[in-house]
């Protein structure tokens, strides 16, 4: 028992997850199903009004077993917390000796969106983490999807969609659903415990 709780803990895993239009709803159904003792980190660009993410960061902290919070730049990534792009900047993964630190940026937006999930993803395709399970819920557009292809160059990732019948917006997860055909499809309730078979599997 001992091994494998030592080889989940050495497994560099990250959770990306990207959602916009019925994302806070959706994220408030995702995010509590993952325990207290979850041992990756999980980053969050949800599109938000500036000034709401660091409420809906404590709004999420208040159901979640996770602690949840605001994303500062320089701030080192730790397994086992939950990290909102803060709105109106970009949210960059990026390695240093002997981890991940958050990068943000003010640069313009992408597809009309800052945070945009695409810059997250391909991040993480330039990062030390081995595996990913990167999620894309209900929104708009299609943000997510190109950073999710140049992410699957170059790590090993598992691409969640958000169904159809269960999303406010089909855009972002229906985008995901046409261009990453072997991408797993499933209703919002879910989708948190997807998430944990494939990381702590």
């Amino acid at each position: 028992m001992e091994n494998e709780k030592n080889n989940v803990q050495q497994k560099k895993g990250i959770v990306a997850i990207a959602s916009s239009t019925g994302g806070p709803g959706a994220l408030l159904k995702v995010l509590p199903d993952l325990p207290a003792d979850f041992p990756y980190p999980v980053v969050v660009v949800q599109h938000m009004w500036v000034g709401f993410t660091s409420h809906f960061a404590k709004a999420l902290s208040e159901k979640c077993r996770l602690p949840v919070i605001e994303a500062e730049d320089g701030q080192r990534i730790r397994p086992g917390k939950i990290y909102i792009a803060p709105a109106g900047q970009h949210l960059r993964i990026k390695h240093i000796p002997g981890g991940h630190i958050v990068q943000l940026s003010s640069e313009p937006p992408r597809e009309g969106v800052r945070p945009s999930a695409n810059i997250l993803f391909e991040s993480i395709a330039e990062s030390n983490y081995d595996y990913v399970v990167a999620a894309v819920l209900t929104g708009m557009g299609s943000d997510g999807t190109a950073g999710i292809k140049a992410l699957r160059e170059k790590k090993k990732v598992t691409v969640i969609a958000q169904n159809e019948e269960t999303s406010v917006i089909n855009g972002m997860p229906g985008s995901i659903r046409k261009n990453i055909p072997d991408c797993i499809v499933l209703p919002i309730e879910q989708i948190g415990g997807e998430i944990r078979k494939h990381m702590e599997g």
